[in-house]
């Protein structure tokens, strides 16, 4: 008889929620139309680049309560000053 082996292997679970892949295509849609907007009342302009549109589905999706890891607390990077 066979027998089965064990894998040591995690099941992996999903990081993001099928709703927050959603909100994401729906933001990557707005940003190729030109209506996706920075700020709370859309009065920073137009979104540009792709990762801030990605970041804004996520936190979009995140208030809505889908499944997104926590964002990090980073901060902005700081630039070598020119002597």
């Amino acid at each position: 008889m066979a027998t089965k082996k064990s894998s040591s292997r995690k099941t992996s679970r999903r990081k993001y929620s099928k709703g927050a892949s959603k909100s994401v295509e729906s933001a990557m849609r707005r940003r190729k139309k030109g209506t996706l907007r920075r700020g709370k009342s859309g009065h920073g302009g137009k979104v540009k680049s792709r990762r801030q549109a990605i970041a804004i589905a996520l936190s979009e999706a995140r208030k809505k309560g889908a499944k997104v890891p926590a964002r990090k607390k980073g901060g902005r990077r700081k630039r070598a000053k020119k002597s």
